[in-house]
């Protein structure tokens, strides 16, 4: 498990921030329309690539348990902290300008915390030959938006495209509510604005 910086510990366990913990996938069916089972990566995710991670305890939230959940703010997450999205039709230019330097920003940084995998599992030789690579934090969210709802690939190397597990799921509305959370977060980090909200 990784290393918060603050304690030197994994999670932050010394800090009571989280614990390493092996990661248990959901045993639930996939669904009728997905007649398949064991054969796309994203169904036991993450376990096809590792299989601890940190559970973070409180309001803290983040692959180390390094950050405080949406909403919270302060030394131990314990500040409720309100953000105001405005309406896009009612930003100033000021405001719209703002938001294309910072998305053109994000664009030209490199993500400090996070790599794509570039194969899938069977290409990765079920996972002794990593292929991962650096991306910038703009594109990480076309990606991972990308990875969730791409085809499934199939063992015979046909393809199936009569799924979207990004949209043709129950978890959309979650899903993408968290999704939108973290690129807003992504983005105040690179900027260091922490009153940076998306439209």
């Amino acid at each position: 498990c990784p290393v918060w910086s603050g304690d030197n510990s994994s999670c932050g366990e010394v800090s009571g921030r989280g614990v390493c913990q092996d990661v248990v996938p959901s045993n639930s069916p996939v669904g009728a329309q997905f007649p398949f089972s064991g054969i796309d990566d994203r169904e036991n995710w993450p376990i096809v690539f590792y299989n601890r991670t940190c559970q973070c305890q409180g309001n803290f939230m983040g692959y180390n348990c390094g950050e405080c959940k949406f909403g919270y703010t302060g030394p131990n997450c314990t500040v409720r902290r309100n953000m105001i999205r405005k309406e896009i039709f009612r930003m100033t230019t000021a405001e719209k300008d703002k938001l294309i330097a910072y998305l053109n920003l994000a664009k030209r940084t490199t993500s400090p915390d996070y790599v794509i995998a570039t194969g899938t599992y069977e290409q990765m030789n079920n996972g002794s030959n990593p292929m991962f690579a650096d991306i910038n934090v703009y594109d990480l969210f076309v990606w991972l938006h990308y990875y969730a709802s791409r085809d499934a690939f199939l063992e015979d190397g046909s393809v199936w495209a009569n799924i979207d597990f990004a949209h043709e799921a129950p978890g959309f509305l979650p899903w993408h509510r968290f999704f939108l959370l973290l690129w807003e977060r992504e983005i105040q980090k690179v900027t260091g604005d922490d009153n940076f909200t998306i439209p």
